[in-house]
Protein backbone atom coordinates (compact mmCIF):
# COMPACT_ATOMS: atom_id res chain seq x y z
CA UNK A 1 0.00 0.00 0.00
CA UNK A 2 1.05 3.25 -1.14
CA UNK A 3 1.40 6.17 1.73
CA UNK A 4 2.24 9.91 1.16
CA UNK A 5 3.35 11.36 4.18
CA UNK A 6 1.82 14.54 5.91
CA UNK A 7 5.39 16.05 6.46
CA UNK A 8 8.65 14.39 4.66
CA UNK A 9 10.71 15.31 7.65
CA UNK A 10 9.50 12.74 10.10
CA UNK A 11 12.00 14.14 12.93
CA UNK A 12 15.33 15.38 13.04
CA UNK A 13 18.56 14.58 15.06
CA UNK A 14 21.63 17.33 15.84
CA UNK A 15 24.41 16.12 17.01
CA UNK A 16 25.96 17.51 20.14
CA UNK A 17 29.34 17.06 22.21
CA UNK A 18 28.08 18.37 25.87
CA UNK A 19 24.76 17.11 25.91
CA UNK A 20 24.18 19.60 28.95
CA UNK A 21 25.74 22.99 27.26
CA UNK A 22 23.58 21.78 24.34
CA UNK A 23 20.11 21.41 25.94
CA UNK A 24 20.84 25.12 27.88
CA UNK A 25 21.69 26.66 24.56
CA UNK A 26 18.00 25.03 22.56
CA UNK A 27 15.80 25.83 25.64
CA UNK A 28 17.18 29.44 25.50
CA UNK A 29 17.22 29.74 21.59
CA UNK A 30 14.10 28.30 20.91
CA UNK A 31 12.30 28.50 24.32
CA UNK A 32 11.36 24.93 24.05
CA UNK A 33 11.38 22.73 27.40
CA UNK A 34 13.49 19.46 25.91
CA UNK A 35 12.94 16.29 27.65
CA UNK A 36 16.19 14.08 28.19
CA UNK A 37 15.05 10.96 27.56
CA UNK A 38 17.45 8.04 28.93
CA UNK A 39 15.36 4.64 27.84
CA UNK A 40 17.13 4.06 24.49
CA UNK A 41 20.52 2.89 24.02
CA UNK A 42 22.04 6.71 24.05
CA UNK A 43 20.70 9.83 26.16
CA UNK A 44 18.55 11.78 23.90
CA UNK A 45 16.89 15.21 24.43
CA UNK A 46 13.47 15.86 22.74
CA UNK A 47 11.88 18.28 21.26
CA UNK A 48 8.14 17.88 21.66
CA UNK A 49 5.72 18.69 19.14
CA UNK A 50 2.44 20.58 20.82
CA UNK A 51 0.61 17.94 18.81
CA UNK A 52 2.68 14.70 17.98
CA UNK A 53 0.01 13.48 15.60
CA UNK A 54 0.49 16.68 13.13
CA UNK A 55 4.09 17.50 14.58
CA UNK A 56 7.48 16.90 13.54
CA UNK A 57 9.68 15.99 16.37
CA UNK A 58 13.51 15.72 16.65
CA UNK A 59 16.13 15.68 18.88
CA UNK A 60 19.63 16.24 20.50
CA UNK A 61 22.01 13.27 20.46
CA UNK A 62 25.57 12.57 21.79
CA UNK A 63 27.31 12.19 18.41
CA UNK A 64 29.68 13.73 15.88
CA UNK A 65 28.81 17.26 14.69
CA UNK A 66 30.21 18.05 11.17
CA UNK A 67 30.70 21.65 12.54
CA UNK A 68 31.78 25.23 11.41
CA UNK A 69 28.33 24.63 9.62
CA UNK A 70 29.49 21.94 7.41
CA UNK A 71 26.34 19.76 8.18
CA UNK A 72 22.84 19.70 6.74
CA UNK A 73 20.17 22.67 8.06
CA UNK A 74 17.83 21.99 10.65
CA UNK A 75 14.99 24.36 10.83
CA UNK A 76 13.10 24.76 14.32
CA UNK A 77 10.69 26.53 15.21
CA UNK A 78 11.15 29.52 18.32
CA UNK A 79 8.71 31.67 20.52
CA UNK A 80 8.89 35.22 19.87
CA UNK A 81 9.47 37.63 17.29
CA UNK A 82 12.95 37.20 15.32
CA UNK A 83 14.57 39.92 16.51
CA UNK A 84 13.41 38.35 20.03
CA UNK A 85 15.16 35.10 18.90
CA UNK A 86 18.15 36.43 17.41
CA UNK A 87 18.88 38.35 20.70
CA UNK A 88 18.92 34.86 22.45
CA UNK A 89 21.00 32.73 20.02
CA UNK A 90 23.72 35.72 20.48
CA UNK A 91 22.97 35.72 24.54
CA UNK A 92 23.29 31.90 24.46
CA UNK A 93 26.74 31.67 22.61
CA UNK A 94 25.61 31.62 18.95
CA UNK A 95 28.42 32.07 15.92
CA UNK A 96 27.46 33.71 12.61
CA UNK A 97 23.58 34.63 13.44
CA UNK A 98 22.90 35.86 9.75
CA UNK A 99 20.16 39.01 9.52
CA UNK A 100 16.34 37.84 9.16
CA UNK A 101 15.42 36.22 6.20
CA UNK A 102 11.60 36.86 5.39
CA UNK A 103 9.29 34.24 3.11
CA UNK A 104 6.02 34.25 2.62
CA UNK A 105 5.95 31.25 5.97
CA UNK A 106 7.38 33.85 7.99
CA UNK A 107 11.00 34.78 8.84
CA UNK A 108 14.11 32.94 9.81
CA UNK A 109 17.90 33.10 10.85
CA UNK A 110 20.39 30.91 10.10
CA UNK A 111 23.41 30.38 13.02
CA UNK A 112 25.71 27.93 14.17
CA UNK A 113 25.07 26.48 17.91
CA UNK A 114 28.07 25.66 20.08
CA UNK A 115 29.34 22.32 18.13
CA UNK A 116 29.02 24.10 14.64
CA UNK A 117 25.81 22.89 13.42
CA UNK A 118 24.11 24.98 10.75
CA UNK A 119 20.53 25.63 12.31
CA UNK A 120 17.47 27.93 10.87
CA UNK A 121 15.00 29.53 13.69
CA UNK A 122 11.64 30.07 12.38
CA UNK A 123 9.05 33.19 13.26
CA UNK A 124 6.04 31.98 11.52
CA UNK A 125 3.33 34.44 10.19
CA UNK A 126 0.16 34.22 12.28
CA UNK A 127 -2.49 32.35 10.81
CA UNK A 128 -4.82 35.11 8.79
CA UNK A 129 -8.37 34.87 10.08
CA UNK A 130 -10.49 35.46 6.90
Amino acid sequence: MSYTPQHFTVWAEIPVTDMERSIAFYKTATGADLTLDNSGPNPMAVFKPENPETGVAGHLYPGKPAGNGQGPTVHLAASGTIEEIAKRLQDAGAKNVSEPIAIPAGRFVYAHDPDGNSVGFFEAVAPSST
